[in-house]
């Protein structure tokens, strides 16, 4: 589920990928293409992995070594005036399984409490 802090300007979304090729190739791309259309500093790590760095969702060699495999839940936070759109708008990337075939409902993990 996706969290904001209107105040602060930071969102963040846990994120499940369904497309078989995980978060490499074409999705990979389109990920960091979608990014990097806000000016706010988003970050990416892989919580299906134990040693996942916390990476620059902006840079494709940031997305690659996060190493996102279908199945793959994937924490991204956003900090700055358009968190909440960026946010929304990976999410929306996410879950339209990055423009290829049905859309997968439910790409969002809902969090407890939120």
């Amino acid at each position: 589920m996706t969290t904001t802090d209107a105040d602060a300007g930071a969102a963040e979304a846990r994120l499940t990928i369904a497309h078989p090729a995980g978060l490499h190739l074409r999705p990979a791309a389109l990920f960091v293409q979608t990014a990097g259309r806000f000016s706010s500093e988003i970050r990416a790590r892989n919580l299906s992995r134990d040693n996942s760095p916390d990476v620059n969702a902006k840079s494709i060699l940031g997305i690659m070594q996060v190493a996102v495999s279908q199945g793959d839940q994937l924490l991204v936070r956003a900090l700055g005036v358009d968190a909440a759109a960026a946010i929304a708008a990976l999410t929306a990337l996410v879950d339209g399984n990055f423009g290829e075939g049905a859309t997968r409902e439910g790409g969002r993990k809902a969090q407890e409490g939120h």
